[in-house]
C-alpha cells in the first residue's frame, strides 16, 4: 500500500477512557507514516494519559480547552476543523458518542467534531454492556447516518453493521482504516461502480442435499477489496461462502441458488459501470426438488433429472448492447481442455470485454487455493501471468479493467 498518510493532517480526538494509552500508538504510527498529528482531548481523558506524554509525541501542544491556560489564547474549533485532512476520534467513550449524535457542544472535542468538514473516524471503547445498550446501538447509527467512519471495536474491518466487542480496536487496525480511505479517495475507480460475483451456487435435491462445486470465494473476495481500495462503489454478490471484505462494500447480497445468483446480478447491473463475473455458476439444476429428505434405497440406481440455470454471463451481454450507457464485462474460464478455444468462443458468445482464463492443470491455480495462474484474454490478444497470490492476481485483473474503463 502507498505512503498514503504522507502529509495528511489529522485531528486526533481522545476521551476519558481506559484505552486512551493507546492513542500513543496510534500517534506515533500516523507520524511514522508522515502524516501531522494534532491531540484534542477531553477534561476527562487528561485523568488518564498526561498532555505532556502527547505533546512531547506530536510535537504540537495539547488542546484541551477553548482558551490557553497559559496566556489566554483562543483555540479556534473553526479553525482546527477546517486544518484536519481527518479527524479521528479514539478512543470515543459513550458519552463522547451520545454528544456528537446529539450536537452537545460542551468541550472543545465536540466543537470541533460539529465544524469539521474532513471524514471523521470513531473508535468506540467502553464494556460490552454499555456498548450493547439501545441507546449507545442509536446513537451509533446516527453518526453513521451523519456519514461517519465507525471502526467496529474488536473486528478490524469498517462496520458495515453495529455488533462486536466494547473494547475499542487495536491501533494499527485503526491506522489502517484511514490508509484505505484515503486509498479509495484517489485511487482509478473513483466514481465507478463496479458489480461482482463470487463463490459456488448450491441447488437443491432435497431439504439436506445439493449439487455445488469447490468454489471458496477467494478470487471474487479479493476481486471485491482491490476494487474498492481504488475508489469503486462495489456491489457483491457471492454464493454460500464464509468470508469477510477487508473494505466495506456498497451493497452486499448473499445468495444460495444461480437463480438467486441470475436475479441479484441482473437487477444490480443497470447501476453498474463494469461487473466481473467470478462466481462459480451451476450449470445445471434439478427439475425437481423433493420436498421431504429423499431415502436411501435399498436396491437399485437413484437418477437425478437436471435442467440448465439461466447463464448470467449471457444475460448481461444482452444487457450490456442494448444499453445506453457504456459498460465493461469480464468473465472468468475455468478450463480443463483446449482452454484457449473455449475462453475465446465464451469472449464472443457472451458478449465480453475480456476474459480471464485459469486452467485446472496448472499447479496450484483454482478451487480453494490462495495462488491463481490467470491469462486475460480480449479482442486484441492475450496477457499470460506466472503464479502468484490471489491478492496479486486481483490486482493484474483490475488494471486491466481500469484501463478499458478509462479508455
Amino acid at each position: 500500500m502507498a505512503n498514503v498518510l504522507k502529509g495528511k493532517k489529522i485531528v486526533l480526538g481522545i476521551t476519558g477512557s481506559i484505552a486512551a494509552y493507546k492513542a500513543c500508538y496510534i500517534i506515533r504510527g500516523l507520524i511514522k507514516r508522515g502524516a501531522e498529528v494534532q491531540v484534542v482531548i477531553t477534561p476527562a481523558g487528561k485523568e488518564f494519559i498526561t498532555p505532556i506524554t502527547l505533546s512531547a509525541l506530536t510535537s504540537k501542544p495539547v488542546i484541551s480547552e477553548f482558551f490557553a491556560q497559559r496566556d489566554g489564547t483562543w483555540n479556534s474549533h473553526v479553525d482546527l476543523g477546517l486544518w484536519a485532512d481527518a479527524m479521528l476520534i479514539a478512543p470515543a467513550t459513550a458519552s463522547t458518542i451520545g454528544k456528537m449524535a446529539n450536537g452537545i457542544a460542551d468541550n472543545m472535542l465536540i466543537t470541533t467534531y460539529l465544524s469539521a468538514k474532513a471524514p471523521v473516524f470513531v473508535a468506540p471503547a467502553m464494556d460490552l454492556d454499555m456498548f450493547a445498550h439501545p441507546s449507545t446501538q442509536q446513537n451509533l447509527e446516527k453518526l453513521r447516518s451523519y456519514g461517519n467512519h465507525i471502526i467496529e471495536p474488536g473486528t478490524g474491518e469498517l462496520a458495515s453493521h453495529l455488533v462486536g466487542k466494547g473494547r475499542m480496536e487495536e491501533p494499527e487496525n485503526i491506522i489502517r482504516h484511514l490508509e484505505r480511505y484515503f486509498t479509495a479517495q484517489e485511487g482509478d475507480l473513483k466514481g465507478k461502480t463496479i458489480l461482482i460475483t463470487t463463490g459456488p451456487t448450491y441447488e437443491k435435491i432435497d431439504p439436506v442435499r445439493f449439487i455445488g462445486n469447490y468454489s471458496s470465494g477467494k478470487m471474487g473476495f479479493a476481486l471485491a477489496d482491490e476494487c474498492a481500495s481504488r475508489g469503486a462503489r462495489v456491489l457483491l454478490v457471492t454464493g454460500p461462502v464464509q468470508r469477510t471484505t477487508r473494505y466495506p462494500m456498497a451493497e452486499r447480497r448473499d445468495v444460495e441458488s444461480a437463480a438467486q445468483m441470475y436475479e441479484a446480478a441482473t437487477s444490480l447491473f443497470p447501476q453498474a459501470d463494469a461487473a466481473i463475473l467470478c462466481a462459480a455458476v451451476a450449470d445445471y439444476t434439478p427439475e425437481h426438488v423433493a420436498d421431504e429428505k429423499i431415502k436411501r434405497e435399498k436396491t437399485g440406481n437413484m437418477t437425478l433429472a437436471l435442467k440448465p440455470t439461466q447463464d448470467i454471463a449471457a444475460a448481461l451481454g444482452r444487457m450490456k448492447a442494448d444499453s445506453t450507457e457504456r459498460k465493461v464485462l469480464v468473465g472468468f474460464a475455468l478450463e480443463t481442455h483446449n482452454e484457449q478455444q473455449n475462453a475465446e468462443d465464451k469472449l464472443k458468445r457472451k458478449n465480453l470485454d475480456f476474459i480471464v482464463l485459469n486452467s485446472l492443470n496448472d499447479k496450484g491455480a483454482g478451487f480453494r487455493y490462495d495462488t491463481n495462474k490467470v491469462t486475460i484474454i480480449d479482442a486484441e490478444g492475450r496477457r499470460e501471468y506466472p503464479l502468484k497470490t490471489k491478492d496479486e492476481v486481483a490486482v493484474d485483473i483490475v488494471d486491466r479493467l481500469a484501463e478499458v474503463l478509462n479508455q
